[in-house]
Order: structure tokens, then sequence, then C-alpha cells
């Protein structure tokens, strides 16, 4: 049985529905709201309190573990302790009372903080929000569990970078609607690299990290190659039709004034914006990761350039011509 803590979200119900079409796993979703439609069986529980997820993962179960507070403006704060960190903590108390041998957890690359130099496993971790420092907390929680009986359980922890495809409505997700609407405006000169992954490749990776063995597996996850926000730009209003004009730019530095203008009118009023200092400072950055899935035999079965088109014509309907 595999259970997947956190099923009903963006990359847990594409992960359960590949398990399902492949007919060879019994799955279990366990999420705090009910699971997509004619999918798999769903418990509705909560990682935040003990008793409630004791119940809902069978015995000697595999668990995926997809639950998080994950955006950047989570009110209170201590919700990301609550859930990334205590949650975390309740699972593998669960996990020791049920004799469950492997967990597979998908952390973030938000654990790494900003970086201009690429960043592999073996980067420090520096993140720069809570999301990224309650993930690290929770990765060395799941690293204790797995020390205890180092022969005898799997520990897997994937880092993906930001995560694209149908349904998401993330950041990717949020310029492809810029851009659509024709009220894209870059921020900085564009030339800044992006490491991207397509939700389909991470739940085909979560299912070929099922077969491994004991031990402590450690990997990022991007699908390649790294693109500059132009580039990415540029594959969108491809797929849109829309011709290559560039957009209009503004300065990195007007960027964060307005980043820093909208928070302190947010805090003021309790008014949320899609504009913040953190997203500009996330938009303008480098953001590029190796992996190293192609040790464990992985390779992923849509290319980035086939994943932002499949993506935008599922949002935003079949490409057409701009004349």
């Amino acid at each position: 049985m595999i259970a997947i803590i956190g099923g009903s979200g963006f990359i847990g119900s594409s992960f359960a529905k590949l398990c399902v079409e492949g007919a060879v796993d019994d799955v279990l979703i366990i999420d705090k709201s009910s699971g997509p439609e004619n999918v798999a069986q769903t418990v509705v529980a909560d990682i935040r309190d003990p008793k409630n997820i004791e119940n809902a993962v069978p015995e000697g179960a595999i668990v995926v573990h997809l639950a998080a507070e994950h955006q950047d403006n989570v009110e209170p704060l201590s919700l990301y302790e609550d859930v990334n960190v205590q949650g975390t903590r309740n699972v593998c108390d669960v996990a020791r009372k049920k004799n469950v041998k492997t967990i597979i957890f998908t952390s973030s690359a938000a654990v790494y903080g900003f970086s201009e130099e690429p960043i592999s496993e073996s980067s420090q971790i520096n993140p720069f929000n809570e999301y990224g420092r309650t993930k690290a907390k929770a990765e060395e929680v799941l690293a204790a569990w797995q020390a205890e009986a180092p022969d005898e359980r799997s520990l897997v922890i994937i880092r993906p970078t930001a995560v694209l495809g149908e349904g998401n409505r993330g950041n990717v997700y949020n310029l492809m609607r810029q851009v659509h609407s024709g009220k894209f405006l870059m921020i900085g000169s564009g030339r800044n690299r992006k490491s991207l992954a397509y939700v389909g490749n991470v739940a085909a990776l979560l299912r070929h990290c099922l077969g491994l063995g004991a031990g402590f597996h450690l990997m990022n996850y991007a699908d390649k190659p790294d693109l500059s926000v132009t580039e990415i730009v540029g594959l969108i209003r491809l797929a849109l039709g829309k011709s290559q004009k560039p957009a209009l730019a503004i300065p990195y530095w007007i960027g964060v004034l307005g980043g820093l203008c909208l928070d302190l009118v947010s805090r003021i009023s309790g008014a949320k914006f899609p504009i913040s200092l953190v997203r500009v400072r996330k938009f303008c950055a480098n953001t590029v990761f190796s992996t190293n899935v192609s040790e464990i035999g992985f390779s992923p079965p849509t290319s980035l350039d086939e994943a932002i088109t499949k993506t935008v014509i599922a949002e935003f309907g079949e490409r057409r011509e701009e004349r």
C-alpha cells in the first residue's frame, strides 16, 4: 500500500493518478481535504493531529509525504512550523508505530536560499524564508528516523525546483497568465537563468523511487536545460501563438522598491498583492540546480519545451497564430 500524505495537492494528485494508471500499486490518499475524484481512495486527516494521522496510515505502508505549507504569504507564520516540522514529527512517530520502512519526502530547493552559483546536493543549506527553513528542519527530523535503523529503513528526499504543470497556480502559472493577458512586465534584464521541473516528471521520479532500497537517498530535481527568463517567456509566447517581440522591462531597483511599498501597504491594510519583495527577488535571481537522478537510472518522460507547451495549451487553449 502506498499512502500519499498530501495526495490531493498538485504533485500528489499527479503521482496518485500515475500509480493507479500503472495498475501495480494499491494507493491511499491521506489529506486534510478530499482527494481527486475517481483516482484513489481518500482518508481525510491532518498531519498536525497525531491520532488523526495514526488512524489513517495503514500498517507497513510505503509513505510518500507531500503535505506542506508552501505559499509565500502564509499567516500566521507559525503554520510553517506546525505543518512542515511538527507534522513531519507526527508522520515519523506514526511510521515507528506502524512498521513503515520507506518514506519518500518532497522537500524543496528553497532550503538552499539564493545563490548565483549552480546548486548541487552538496551545496550549503541557507534558506531565506520560513518555508525553506522549515523544510530543512523537516529533513533533519526524517534523517533522524532513518538513522535509527539505517539497514532497514529507506528515506528518499527530493528537492524539486519550481514545479509547473497543468492545474498549478504557482509562480510559473502566474507568469504564463501575465504573458497570455498581455500584461507581463519584465523586471531586470531577463538574462537570469531558471531551473524548472514538470509535474509529470516529478511524479514519474516519485514512482521510480518506490524501488529504492534501504538507505538515505538525497536528490535535487530539475528538468534540463536551464533557461533564461527571456527564453521561458519566449516559449510561452510561442505556445500561445504570439509574436516574439521583447517584453516591456523596468530596472531591478524599481521592482525592489515596488515590492517594498506593496509589502508595507499589505502589512497596514491586510490586503494581498501578486507582487512582493520576496517574489521580485525570486523572479530576478539565478536559480540553477544540478541533479543526480541519472545515478538511480531515472530519465524524465517529458522534455521541458514540451512541458511548457502542454501546460500553456491546457490552461489557455489551443495554439493560435497572432496576426
